[in-house]
């Protein structure tokens, strides 16, 4: 299928890494070119990533990853998503009269994960020392780098945000204001709690002045967090879950992650002939959209983590529950509601901004990696002296006891970021789109435009998209990219649709690199931000 896109894929014998910021892949190209692995190299250009992107990852904040082993040609799943404290409890928030799971402030800040996954992932399945991985983004933080286009523009949306907590003004206002496109930004307190994790990995960290700082100011707020709460985080190693769909096998994490959503919605998909009804149709793009509502019905009511309560995770994938559901999709008319309903205490339209980002090795070796500190700048709460946002992703745990996405103690939250992988006999493809609950569906439409409508993973990426940010009702984002004709006729079946430009942040934006099997990768990077697919240069 002829698609017309803005970039072609990347193509090489060697390797490739795809993220939001040329500088970040760059640092991973360095360590392929140094002798490292995918693994390297993605741990490298995430923590440039949290130099150069600060309002949407970082250090404050979480991760997770899938990587594909081509050596032994298997999946680990790495869920480095931070814990609640364990002082933080529905019965003490309630006394002090909070009703609903705050979305800012210092109850909404959990334990980061990010830096205990980079160790994790070092340890195991890396090959370079954590100063050498560390290298590009300490150098950065501290000598400085240019702001570009999109940061920039988003960084100044956010100027409003950062002033309400000084802490944050102090840290990425220095002149009173966000930093232009093209203008240096150097932050020197970032670059030494980077040395810090350079010189002594996660307890570099979790330890010492990085966490004394991150519980004075827990303790200056009113917070819960102890310094046990830091040090005895760890990550987890999870085998991803599945799905097939026509002839192809989709991996996502599974809860408490969203990633059983996306492969929810393929099920659903996959009962009906979206290739035959055609790339942008009408009808294909209707099923989609009502796919979407009943996985996320079911996503909500059930994700949790899996430590702490129990999902039907099977039963939730199950085809012949596929089926049934799929018989709710009137081809006639958008579904205003579905069962299950929205459980009480979340809401919908929080976060999105996250980076994601894909790295392959010359050895066919894949590492899809996502990486948040959830909403813009997180909760906004600058540890004193340490350059880097705390996250708020507490604020999607429930207040509901009824439901076992409820805050606890240690537990985790429904996590709205998720890496992804797929594969059919040679092919292997990392890929992931971000944006808040924008991700799953992002994900399912990927995967058709590769599988049902026949096209790369450039103008897979590339190609319009819809989102729909709530969880109820008829209302539906749709990229202009859509024709006009699909779009007016997605109205006229009940659709409330709401017609966005191209290339905004609305749909998110992602990367993706790809194995074909014959020894040649290919890397691919979305123009939604200001990313590239660089590849490895050989020894010449």
């Amino acid at each position: 299928m002829s698609v017309v896109v803005g970039r072609s894929k990347v193509a090489t014998k060697y390797g490739i890494v795809a993220a939001n910021q040329p500088l970040a892949a760059q640092a991973g190209v360095q360590m392929l070119q140094r002798g490292g692995n995918a693994v390297d190299a993605a741990i490298a250009a995430n923590a440039v990533m949290a130099v150069v992107e600060p309002q949407s990852n970082g250090v404050g904040g979480d991760l997770f990853a899938i990587v594909y082993d081509a050596k032994t040609q298997t999946l680990h799943g790495l869920n480095s998503g931070g814990w609640a404290p364990a002082g933080l409890t529905p019965a003490l928030l309630k006394a002090r009269g909070i009703v609903e799971m705050p979305m800012t402030g210092i109850h909404s800040v959990t334990v980061p994960g990010a830096v205990a996954g980079w160790e994790a992932l070092r340890t195991r399945l890396g090959s370079l020392s954590m100063r050498e991985l560390i290298a590009p983004a300490a150098f950065y933080a501290a000598d400085g780098f240019p702001v570009t286009d999109q940061t920039a523009a988003h960084w100044q949306e956010l100027t409003g945000k950062l002033l309400t907590e000084p802490s944050a003004a102090s840290a990425y206002l220095p002149r009173g204001r966000a930093p232009h496109a093209g203008e240096i930004f150097q932050n020197p307190d970032l670059a030494a709690t980077l040395q810090r994790i350079a010189s002594d990995g996660a307890a570099g960290f979790y330890e010492g002045p990085t966490a004394d700082a991150m519980l004075s100011i827990s303790r200056e707020m009113g917070g819960t967090m102890t310094a046990a709460d830091l040090k005895e985080f760890t990550p987890e190693w999870v085998a991803p879950i599945s799905t097939t769909y026509r002839g192809w096998t989709v991996y996502e994490l599974p809860p408490n992650t969203q990633g059983i959503a996306a492969l929810i919605m393929l099920n659903l998909m996959e009962q009906f002939p979206l290739g035959d009804y055609g790339f942008h149709s009408t009808a294909a793009l209707h099923v989609m959209i009502e796919a979407k509502k009943l996985a996320y019905a079911d996503m909500l009511r059930y994700a949790c983590d899996l430590r702490q309560a129990d999902a039907p995770v099977e039963q939730m994938l199950d085809k012949s529950l596929a089926k049934s559901r799929a018989r709710l999709i009137d081809p006639k008319r958008a579904a205003r509601a579905v069962e299950p309903s929205v459980f009480s205490g979340l809401t919908s339209g929080h976060g999105g901004d996250t980076i994601y980002l894909s790295a392959i090795d010359r050895h066919g070796t894949i590492v899809s990696l996502i990486q948040s500190i959830y909403s813009s700048f997180g909760a906004a709460i600058v540890p004193t002296g340490c350059g880097f946002a705390l996250q708020n992703r507490g604020g999607l745990f429930t207040l509901d006891e009824r439901h076992p996405n409820v805050l606890a103690p240690r537990k985790r939250p429904l996590h709205t970021i998720i890496p992804a992988f797929m594969r059919k006999d040679e092919v292997r493809i990392g890929f992931g789109i971000m944006g808040a609950w924008n991700q799953a569906q992002a994900h399912a439409q990927f995967v058709a435009n590769v599988v049902d409508f026949g096209l790369d993973v450039q103008q897979a990426l590339e190609a319009g998209r819809f989102t729909k940010a709530t969880f109820e009702g008829c209302d539906v984002s749709i990229e202009s990219l859509i024709p006009e004709a699909s779009r007016q006729e997605l109205s006229a079946l009940g659709h409330d649709v709401t017609v966005v430009p191209p290339r905004t942040r609305t749909f998110g934006h992602g990367h993706a690199v790809m194995s074909d099997g014959s020894g040649v990768h290919y890397g691919a990077s979305e123009p939604r931000q200001d990313g590239a697919a660089i590849p490895e240069a050989p020894e010449v």
